[in-house]
């Protein structure tokens, strides 16, 4: 390299090194200042001596990537919303243990805001949850899209459009994620359907759950109406037992993103994206109305 190389001199006259005048020659331009028996560089020199480190800067890069397979190796605390176990998790575990045989996961399933304090706390590696996190020291991307529906029991509501809004708030609103922007747009839309159908606002339940399965099932019970994703009830609604209540506005989609510290280590970076590619893998094999890929 162009800082390696050294000019060597003696008493009576300047010896140059026979691979200093090669690189001057391949770069067209002056390297070293002769005018003095000290060793010198040119300012062409100095400004190209920048660049040189640039380059072994990337060239150590590349190094590290091409050995992160080999380096994706321990333990990966990875954190996870029950949206993402009724979806893709299995085919990202299946990606990651194809990926990095030598890689341990440690799942844990819980809320966003529990995950999201648990990633602020050092407790987990990667987390996937409703939202990104407001921090300086984290990384996060969205991954997925779901759209939400409003969702009842076949025959709990009358298909008469007329005083829909009102038949519908007499039952609790069965959704996920408490406490997330999601969440809030909900009560939003209830305030208003409240509103425009005269049913005191008092008299209208949002019942929070972070179990899909648990709102499946009070949806078959008749317990309420659920703002749901498409997605987990795609077969109920195929074979009749749900239906789709023909309400507006609909409910606000669920948006799922990835976060990570921004000073993570090279293999926690690897296995991140290994999670992106295997959501988009997912979401490529299911029909784009359930759920659609960010990534």
């Amino acid at each position: 390299m162009l800082y390696k190389h050294t000019v060597l001199f003696s008493s009576g006259f300047g010896k140059v090194n026979l691979l200093e005048w090669a690189l001057e020659e391949e770069l067209q331009t002056e390297l070293i200042d002769r005018s003095t028996r000290e060793f010198r560089l040119t300012p062409n020199a100095d400004y190209l001596l920048n660049h040189a480190k640039a380059v072994v800067d990337a060239t150590r890069r590349l190094r590290e990537a091409a050995r992160t397979e080999s380096a994706v190796r321990g333990r990966l605390r990875l954190g996870v919303i029950e949206t993402v176990v009724h979806s893709w998790l299995a085919h990202s575990v299946r990606q990651l243990n194809a990926s990095f045989p030598e890689l341990e996961i440690d799942l844990v399933v819980d809320m966003s805001t529990t995950l999201e304090k648990r990633l602020l706390a050092g407790e987990l590696d990667l987390m996937v949850g409703i939202e990104g996190v407001n921090s300086s020291e984290i990384t996060s991307e969205p991954l997925a899209v779901y759209p939400v529906r409003w969702i009842a029991r076949a025959g709990l509501l009358s298909a008469q459009r007329e005083g829909l809004a009102q038949r519908l708030l007499q039952f609790p609103i069965l959704t996920l994620g408490r406490g997330t922007a999601p969440h809030r747009m909900l009560e939003d839309i209830v305030t208003r359907l409240a509103n425009l159908s005269a049913v005191p606002l008092e008299q209208t339940r949002i019942t929070c759950s972070p179990s899909v399965a648990a709102i499946i099932q009070l949806i078959r019970n008749g317990f309420g109406v659920a703002a749901i994703p498409w997605l987990f009830v795609s077969s109920h609604l195929e074979n009749g037992e749900f239906v789709e209540v023909p309400l507006q506005p609909v409910p606000p989609p669920i948006i799922v993103s990835m976060s990570r510290r921004t000073n993570a280590p090279v293999a926690e970076h690897a296995a991140a994206s290994a999670v992106r590619a295997a959501c988009a893998e997912y979401c490529a094999q299911v029909d784009g109305r359930y759920i659609e890929s960010l990534g």
